[in-house]
């Protein structure tokens, strides 16, 4: 999805930069500063394209790392990177991060695949040595306990500098790349928890009576994410719905008439049929309300449920969620169904990524293609559809009251990753990740959302991996294999993580 069309955009990471040296170097060796630094502000470009960049530059001694980190905590930074720039001694670095807590990746980054053994001198190998100080750094680290992660590899210059006696165009190197993937993975996850701080998540309604995995303390859920839980009554949404013009509700029909087909009738299910135009108009009254209502309380995502009682207003109102929420999920809102408020962080967290992130559970297992259907009656994630997502109109939504129009649509083809943020019986969120494929495999003509999923275990034992981690029954759908990238998301968030 464009970012024109975001709502709300999520928070960029802050990041902070330094590099490493010992200062009785530069009278030494001349020029080996001056080159360090060039390092330094090649790493602080290469990071620009994903996070604001502080970058302090160079620290030499025990007096200048006090200065660095509290010189970070004035940036309020959400991640530092230490480049290990040249060797450099533990009581250099310590001091940073006893004053700034943030997390350190320590980033030791060679500038060349191969020194000129040749004609090197001791000034050449010392802006080479960059992974001679990083055993000191562990070392230190450890016994202070304070958590630190390493990125081993090469710079990845696409040129070399006029001081060098080697070769320093490394940018195509298989460890550049795979340093590079690294680095970019820390640096996207930290905007997670940024924006996860800086986030408030409605929740309409209520959770659907006795789904016991759903239900979650909100208190819980704002100390360990840092979210705000803005808590919304249907008479807020009702109240929107009252000021929706006759203009607002045809831009909405134009939105959907872009982004979904309008199915015929089932082939198979009677209660599928196409969608009345009385359906439609509903759906997109709804569907603007909903805007309206993300847009008046300054929502970042929305988790909702409520069935009314039969016959009554509420009742038809909800009958029109799906469409909105599907669209305000495709634009930075993500919406989960049944008021299943963790499955709404795993979502968003998909969503900040720029990774999609569509409301499913179990649908069925194909043993003859050995693939799970996952997927859900909404809503779904249009961004991330194969083709466009087909609209049906409802007899009735099952095991829920009311009727109304509903999406049938599948996640493209190619990698996919899930993400489960589920509740330990001690009150303590946990990530389940797992990675898969999506096939071209068919799907059910029911009007809901099912994308066939081939794990890399036979379903039952992937079935039997998975339920032992005791999940929440959602789950959220990504595109693209990111299970390294959440990984990295629950360790800044401090929070149990497991891959399947």
């Amino acid at each position: 999805m464009a970012a024109s069309a975001m709502i709300k955009p999520w928070k960029k990471a802050r990041i902070g930069l330094y590099s490493v040296g010992l200062r009785a170097y530069w009278d030494q060796f001349p020029g080996l500063r001056e080159r360090l630094i060039e390092y330094g502000r090649f790493v602080e470009k290469k990071v620009s394209a994903w996070a604001d960049v502080y970058n302090y530059g160079l620290v030499d001694t025990e007096g200048e790392g006090r200065k660095a980190g509290e010189w970070l905590n004035e940036r309020n930074v959400d991640l530092v990177l230490c480049h290990a720039a040249t060797y450099s001694t533990g009581s250099t670095v310590l001091p940073v991060h006893q004053i700034n807590k943030a997390p350190v990746v320590f980033l030791n980054l060679q500038p060349t695949d191969r020194i000129n053994y040749g004609q090197s001198t001791t000034g050449e190998w010392l802006a080479h040595c960059g992974a001679c100080p990083v055993p000191e750094f562990a070392n230190a680290f450890n016994r202070a306990g304070i958590p630190f992660r390493v990125v081993n590899g090469l710079l990845g210059m696409d040129y070399t500098p006029a001081i060098s006696l080697t070769n320093e165009v490394t940018h195509e190197r298989k460890e550049a790349v795979r340093a590079w993937r690294e680095i970019e993975e820390w640096v996207r996850a930290a905007a997670v928890p940024r924006t996860l701080q800086h986030s408030r998540f409605g929740f309409l309604g209520n959770t659907y009576g006795g789904m016991l995995d759903m239900y979650s303390d909100f208190t819980m859920i704002q100390t360990q994410t840092g979210l705000h839980v803005e808590v919304l009554e249907m008479c807020d949404l009702d109240r929107m719905l009252r000021n929706v013009t006759p203009q607002d509700v045809k831009a909405k029909l134009e939105e959907v008439r872009q982004m979904f087909e309008i199915s015929g009738d089932s082939p198979s299910d009677p209660i599928a049929r196409k969608p009345t135009d009385e359906q439609m108009e509903w759906a997109c009254k709804v569907a603007a309300a909903q805007e309206r209502l993300v847009r008046e309380y300054d929502l970042d995502a929305l988790s909702y449920y409520y069935h009314g009682a039969p016959g009554g207003d509420y009742e038809k109102l909800q009958g029109g969620f799906i469409v909105g929420h599907s669209l305000l999920t495709a634009r930075g809102i993500p919406c989960s169904g049944e008021g299943d408020l963790k499955t709404a962080v795993a979502m968003k967290i998909c969503d900040i990524l720029g990774t999609g992130g569509s409301f499913s559970e179990i649908v069925v297992v194909d043993y003859v293609d050995e693939a799970i259907l996952l997927g859900h009656d909404g809503p779904f994630h249009i961004a991330i559809s194969e083709g466009k997502p087909i609209l049906r109109g409802m007899g009735l939504y099952h095991g829920k009251r009311g009727t109304g129009v509903s999406v049938e649509a599948k996640v493209k083809a190619g990698p996919v990753t899930t993400l489960n943020v589920t509740q330990t019986g001690d009150g303590k969120l946990k990530l389940i990740i797992s990675e898969g494929e999506s096939t071209n495999g068919p799907i059910m003509k029911i009007g809901n959302t099912q994308t066939p999923v081939k794990f890399r275990k036979h379903p039952d034992d992937y079935m039997t991996q998975w339920f032992a981690e005791a999940p929440t029954h959602h789950c959220a759908m990504s595109i693209g294999h990111n299970a390294s990238l959440f990984r990295k998301v629950g360790e800044l968030m401090k929070t149990v993580h497991v891959i399947l």
